[in-house]
């Protein structure tokens, strides 16, 4: 790629008080490329993001677009005509519909009046010129993940930004989906369209992006063409260590009583006929692609959804259907699909967050004993390695990866006899996940059974065999050991129904 870059930071600095969260660090993305930018959770790379769509300033260093100093932090219409960011979070209103959203504080008036036939028409006009296909009209809590992300493009691109950053896009994201995503992304960039890529999936930044950058312990400390950059020195560049292996092997196998006994469990349109047993100390897959109804069977095994026939017993114990304190009190524990939404209470601490399964051992009669919730927590903290300077933070001010860390601290808080997991590693740094992957192996090794709902096949190695659904049914079975294209084209439907 060759021009002026369309965005560049030099000497960027920045400190939190104590923490140093930038160290003379930079990157330069020239037009039309998609580069990407990773590092361990807490490397510096949300920091970074927030310098470069004018979030906050730096304490130090310069940011440039198109070799032009960046505008005021006050000039807001100046940020959005130079730079967007599509988060992880989505930022989409679901309560507007798509042409509100997109539209939102600018609608054009006619005598004070809003003409919305007006600006229904227009969103159209804009949705199909940026081959979003979505109907503007639509309310956008109806919209999947993929397309609250082709709609805030759209809405930034409306600004006359043509750089956009995406933020961990693909990690709600079945492998379809994912595709369609980076063919969009190739369409955009033929239009002159500028992406900066954050993942934390190593094999997406070879498939889709021309550059690496990559930051450690808040430096800059490579930046180059993916092509010519193995994997291994990839990752080492990441950890500043040699690349870890796969994921913690479990020695465990199962022992004693089922733990999970699941009978002809039924749901319309989800899942159909599943028959399933989870021996003590062992971890059991769910693999699939989107649709094909593992997190509905996940979410159902812990009382979120009431299926329409079929049993769920754990222990021997018959769980009430669609009933989450049930499944709690016969010693269930759980990590959702969505840590944002169903994980986690951003305005509440850490502590708060990680005990709330157990309010009976944090006080009598109802009352709350905060040196015993904290003492609790502070276990926890310790057990899980998560970077937080005490119980009492608010869990909206850790990294992605922490923040998982303490969903993962509430599951286990209860000393489940049963844990349920779905893509517990989605969006997370390598070392991370190679840690919590090792934490559900131990905890299977203590006696407990686990059930896995992925489709990242690190999450579905730590598993002694996986089941595959495909279209709400199981297609196959996998022992461990497992050949990775035997396992896709079973989560694609390439198998004998």
């Amino acid at each position: 790629m060759t021009g002026q870059p369309v965005v560049e930071a030099v000497g960027v600095g920045k400190r939190f008080g104590s923490t140093v969260a930038l160290d003379d660090a930079g990157i330069s993305v020239r037009p039309g490329e998609a580069h990407a930018l990773v590092g361990r959770n807490g490397a510096g790379k949300s920091t970074l993001v927030s310098i470069l769509t004018g979030l906050q300033a730096p304490d130090r260093g310069t940011v440039l677009f198109g070799g032009a100093p960046a505008p005021r932090l006050s000039d807001r219409d100046g940020w959005r005509r130079r730079v967007a960011c599509v988060y992880q979070r989505s930022t989409v209103i679901g309560e507007l519909t798509v042409a509100e959203n997109l539209f939102l504080n600018r609608y054009q008036r006619s005598a004070g009046l809003i003409s919305w036939p007006k600006l229904r028409r227009e969103a159209a006009r804009l949705l199909a010129g940026w081959s979003v296909d979505v109907d503007p009209r639509l309310p956008a809590r109806e919209l999947g993940v993929e397309d609250r992300q082709f709609v805030e493009i759209a809405r930034a691109l409306s600004f006359g930004a043509r750089f956009i950053i995406l933020d961990e896009p693909t990690a709600q994201l079945d492998a379809a989906a994912i595709n369609r995503l980076f063919d969009r992304m190739r369409g955009l960039r033929e239009q002159g369209v500028t992406f900066l890529y954050i993942s934390h999936h190593l094999p997406e930044i070879y498939e889709i992006c021309d550059t690496v950058t990559v930051y450690r312990d808040a430096r800059h400390v490579l930046t180059a063409p993916v092509a010519g950059l193995s994997r291994a020195d990839l990752v080492t560049a990441m950890t500043g260590e040699a690349r870890p292996g796969e994921a913690m092997s479990h020695a465990g196998a199962a022992t004693g009583e089922p733990v999970l006994t699941v009978t002809g469990l039924s749901a319309v349109d989800r899942y159909a006929g599943v028959d399933l047993e989870v021996g003590a100390g062992e971890i059991v897959g769910l693999a699939g692609a989107g649709g094909s109804g593992k997190a509905e069977l996940a979410e159902t095994l812990v009382g979120l959804r009431r299926p329409d026939t079929g049993t769920v017993s754990v222990a021997g114990r018959p769980l009430r259907p669609g009933d989450v304190p049930a499944a709690l009190a016969a010693g269930v524990g759980f990590v959702p699909q969505d840590r944002h939404r169903q994980g986690l209470v951003g305005g509440m601490s850490v502590a708060d967050n990680a005990t709330l399964t157990i309010p009976r051992r944090l006080g009598p009669a109802g009352f709350l004993k905060r040196a015993r919730r904290d003492g609790i927590t502070r276990t926890m903290i310790d057990n899980l390695a998560i970077k937080a300077p005490g119980p009492g933070l608010p869990v909206a001010g850790l990294s992605g990866g922490n923040q998982q860390k303490v969903v993962m601290a509430r599951a286990l808080a209860s000393d489940p006899r049963l844990l349920v997991l779905i893509t517990p590693t989605a969006g997370i740094d390598v070392r991370s996940k190679e840690f919590l992957l090792g934490k559900i192996a131990d905890v299977a090794g203590r006696g407990t059974g686990v059930v896995i709902a992925s489709d990242e096949l690190d999450d579905l190695r730590a598993c002694d065999r996986v089941l595959v659904l495909f279209q709400g049914r199981i297609v196959a079975r996998f022992a461990r050991g497992w050949a990775d294209n035997d396992l896709v084209a079973a989560m694609e439907g390439v198998v004998d129904v």
